[in-house]
């Protein structure tokens, strides 16, 4: 297995002036630029004193600049500590404080929610803006007005892409990604250079190894963004397109219409947009329920559709990847029949982030693709009754930061790594996940009861726009935010009975044991993760 900084390399010396970083509508790098800027940093880095292992947060919102920072940082062997850009100011301060960052790298208007005084290890502030020192020890600031002069003497005839040389050490610790998941309770997930460069060789085994382009569109913080849209994209020579926000459809068909890509990364709250939006007008029109209705003439119509949301993410893409959260059944079902050429992934921050994966072609709905290592269901009977998923392989996380309660109540005795999730996996590999197992539910009659199965029922229903479902007292409740249209100019009484009848349907669909006691409409969407789950624990 080949280390992916020097894949990195590669793509310097083969690629040098091909454009490899862009804002949308923005700032343009090259291979060659990216190594510049790169170089420029080291320097800034040795001046500073800044030595291998040293932790570096990178506190900032989307940009060909923060992908610039975090590269600097990984070949260097610094440790990069990437946080969310909209955690709170104390949140965001604790975990700056808890990694044993030295030096920040954020945007101006984040500094200024900080306060200094409650992050006594920090030495330096950069921009992620602008080339500029925000605030710094005197060593810094000394270090940060010499990076220029330190690079010239180090390149007295600049640099040359082709003697570019990036480090190979595959044990050492590359990132720690702290991470809230589903249980509000967050962690520092540590990394290793060995694990993010198995997930770029599998990557380009199995979904593409050609430099092609990409839009960028979720948070690099976030382990799932940061290597599929970013890491392995990078390695393999695609020009990647960031467009620094969570993008609306009017945004996101505009990228893609200008960068046209190949392939896209993403998650279910994106392509449930993209049904909404695009697919279940053109199904649900008069004319479609018409042509649907024609067997000599359903097939073709049904592509028609595919081949329109094609069109609308530029006519080039072949692989649509949707990882983070499931996909909800009924889109699922949707996309199936208009042939669109995606694949559910499975994963977590602790496997850097792939633990399941199939392409489109060999991909079986419902499921969420096969093991990209070894994987086993801790039941009696895999294939039928779900039992614990876990997992080991190169690409699992060396431990939680300063944690190591967490890392032993994380691994069997045996080694493997507890995902916590519980799964089904059928004789040809598929894995099929049924749910968290914080989140299982056993009743009076010591039933287990898959609250995402429930959901998954009232997921088709079709006032149903998402839902929770949880014990109170003993019942199963089911909280659901309906579709807008739905409750629009209704009253009280009225919803009650929208309520109801959603109850009932959904029960004429479950299992006696896992029946539903009583439906509350909720006002608001569900609170969500970086990458798209429901913050299950914020409702009760």
């Amino acid at each position: 297995m080949k280390h992916y900084l020097k894949k990195l390399e590669d793509q310097v010396h083969n690629r040098a002036f091909s454009p490899a970083l862009s804002d949308f509508e923005g700032a343009s790098y090259t291979y060659a630029d990216l190594a510049i800027k790169m170089a420029t940093l080291h320097a800034f880095f040795r001046e500073a004193g800044i030595k291998k292992g040293d932790k570096i947060a990178l506190v900032a919102r989307n940009s060909a600049r923060w992908a610039i920072f975090f590269l600097a940082a990984n070949t260097y062997e610094a440790v990069i500590v990437p946080i969310l850009p909209n955690f709170t100011p104390g949140g965001a301060m604790q975990l700056i404080h808890h990694s044993d960052s030295v030096l920040l790298i954020t945007d101006s208007d984040i500094w200024k929610s900080l306060d200094r005084e409650r992050l006594p290890l920090l030495k330096g502030v950069l921009d992620a803006r602008e080339d500029r020192l925000l605030w710094g020890s005197p060593e810094y600031k000394v270090a940060w007005e010499n990076r220029t002069s330190a690079f010239n003497k180090e390149y007295p005839d600049g640099l040359d892409p082709m003697k570019v040389e990036y480090h190979s050490n595959m044990d050492g610790l590359a990132i720690i990604n702290y991470t809230s998941g589903t249980s509000g309770d967050p962690k520092g997930v540590m990394l290793s250079f060995g694990a993010m460069s198995d997930i770029v060789e599998y990557c380009q085994q199995h979904i593409s190894n050609q430099p092609e382009a990409i839009v960028s569109m979720l948070p690099l913080a976030h382990i799932y963004g940061l290597a599929m849209e970013f890491i392995y994209p990078c390695c393999t020579g695609y020009q990647i397109c960031f467009l620094g926000k969570t993008p609306s459809p009017s945004l996101l068909m505009k990228a893609m219409q200008q960068v046209r890509p190949s392939l896209i990364i993403t998650v279910p709250m994106v392509m449930e947009k993209v049904y909404t939006t695009w697919v279940r007008p053109m199904l649900n029109s008069r004319s479609g329920k018409l042509l649907s209705s024609v067997p000599g003439v359903r097939m073709s119509f049904y592509k028609s559709i595919g081949e329109k949301v094609l069109s609308n993410f530029g006519g080039r893409v072949r692989t649509i990847i949707i990882g983070g959260a499931p996909l909800n059944w009924k889109v699922e079902v949707a996309f199936r029949k208009i042939s669109l050429p995606y694949a559910v992934g499975y994963g977590m921050t602790e496997a850097c982030p792939l633990l399941a994966f199939e392409m489109p072609s060999g991909y079986v709905a419902g499921s969420c693709g096969k093991p990209i290592h070894e994987i086993r269901i801790e039941s009696s009977d895999p294939e039928r009754v779900p039992g614990e998923i876990q997992s080991r392989g190169p690409n699992i996380t060396l431990g939680y930061y300063k944690n190591p309660a967490a890392d032993e109540a994380a691994h069997t005795e045996d080694g493997w790594f507890r995902t916590g999730d519980l799964g089904v996996m059928d004789e040809a590999g598929n894995i099929f996940i049924r749910g968290r197992i914080k989140a299982l539910i056993l009743n009076s009659s010591g039933q287990n009861i898959y609250p995402e199965e429930v959901e998954q029922v009232l997921s088709n229903d079709p006032i149903v726009e998402e839902s929770v479902v949880l014990s109170r007292d003993g019942k199963i409740v089911a909280l659901v935010y309906p579709h807008a249209d739905a409750v629009v100019g209704t009253n009280e009484e009225q919803q009650n009975q929208m309520a109801a009848e959603i109850r009932s349907r959904a029960n004429a669909q479950l299992p006696k044991f896992s029946q539903i006691f009583y439906v509350e409409l909720v006002d608001l969407p569900f609170e969500r993760t970086a990458k798209g789950s429901i913050k299950r624990h914020l409702y009760k």
